[in-house]
C-alpha cells in the first residue's frame, strides 16, 4: 500500500507546484491592488451603491463590509481562491479512480497484492495529502498578501484564521463527491469537463442562491456554506450548512468503498 501512496503522490508533484504558485500569485496580485481601493473609501463605497444588492451579493460584497477594510476586500478575493481550491479538489476526485480504466492499467494494478481497499486508502491519502500542500500555500499566501499591502489597516486575525480553517473541509466536499461520481459513472474520459462542471456548477447555484434569495439552492453549493463575507463580517460559521458539507463528504466516502468493492473495473 505504501508504494502506491508513493507513486500517486509522486504523480501529483507537477500539479501541486503549478497550483501552489498560482494560488500564492492570485492572492499577491489581487491582493495588491488593495491600497488604491482603500484610498477613497467613501467612493467607493457610493459607487458600489448604484449596482443592484442581488448582484454584489453574487459577488460577495453585499454585506456590511466594505471593499475599503482589509477583511472586506479579502472576501471577494476568498471568492476567487475558492474557484481555483474546488477546481483541483474535483480534479482530484474525477481522477483518482478513474486513472486506472482511461489509461488500461487496472490490470496491473490489480495484479498486485493489495486489497481494493488498501488501494483506496492509498490512492486518497496521496489526494489528501496533495490538497494538504495547497491549503498550506493558500494559508501562507493570504498572509503574505495581506501583510504586504494592508497599507496599514488593521484586522481581526481570528476571523481570518477562521476563514481559512474552512478550506480544508471545502476541498474534502470536491474531492469526495468527485470520488464518489467517479465510480457511479462508468468511465470518465475527460476529467477537467467533469472537474470544471462540478466546480462552477456550485458556484453557480450560489450566485443564483444570492439573486433570488433564500436558502434552497444554497443547500447543494459548498460556497455558500462556506460565504466568506459571512464568515468575515460575523466571525462564526453558518453551522447548520457546515453540517452539511460535512455530511456529504461522510456520505460520499462510505458510498465510494462501497461502490468501488464491487465496480466492475473496466480494463483491456
Amino acid at each position: 500500500m505504501g508504494n502506491v501512496f508513493k507513486y500517486e503522490f509522486k504523480m501529483y508533484a507537477k500539479s501541486i507546484l503549478i497550483w501552489v504558485a498560482s494560488i500564492v500569485l492570485l492572492l499577491v496580485s489581487f491582493m495588491a491592488f488593495f491600497p488604491a481601493f482603500s484610498t477613497d473609501a467613501t467612493l467607493l463605497d457610493k459607487m458600489l451603491e448604484n449596482y443592484p444588492p442581488e448582484l454584489l451579493k453574487a459577488f460577495g460584497m453585499g454585506g456590511t463590509l466594505s471593499l475599503a477594510t482589509v477583511l472586506g476586500y479579502f472576501a471577494f478575493i476568498f471568492t476567487f481562491l475558492q474557484l481555483c481550491l474546488a477546481v483541483q479538489a474535483a480534479n482530484y476526485g474525477f481522477s483518482i479512480l478513474s486513472v486506472e480504466e482511461r489509461e488500461f492499467t487496472a490490470d496491473y494494478l490489480m495484479s498486485k497484492p493489495v486489497s481494493r481497499q488498501q488501494i483506496l486508502i492509498a490512492k486518497f491519502s496521496a489526494a489528501l495529502c496533495a490538497l494538504t500542500l495547497t491549503n498550506a500555500s493558500a494559508w501562507i499566501g493570504s498572509f503574505l498578501a495581506i501583510t504586504l499591502f494592508q497599507d496599514g489597516k488593521s484586522y481581526e486575525v481570528d476571523k481570518l484564521i477562521l476563514l481559512l480553517a474552512t478550506i480544508v473541509l471545502f476541498q474534502l466536499f470536491f474531492l469526495t463527491v468527485g470520488m464518489v461520481i467517479s465510480v457511479m459513472v462508468r468511465r470518465i474520459r475527460n476529467v477537467l469537463s467533469f472537474s470544471l462542471g462540478l466546480a462552477f456548477g456550485t458556484y453557480i447555484l450560489n450566485t443564483v442562491r444570492a439573486i433570488v434569495g433564500g436558502e434552497t439552492l444554497g443547500y447543494f453549493s459548498p460556497f455558500y456554506h462556506f460565504d466568506p463575507a459571512v464568515i468575515l463580517e460575523k466571525g462564526n460559521l453558518n453551522i447548520p450548512m457546515v453540517s452539511i458539507s460535512v455530511s456529504v463528504v461522510i456520505l460520499s466516502i462510505i458510498a465510494t468503498f462501497a461502490l468501488y468493492s464491487r465496480r466492475d473495473i473496466n480494463s483491456l
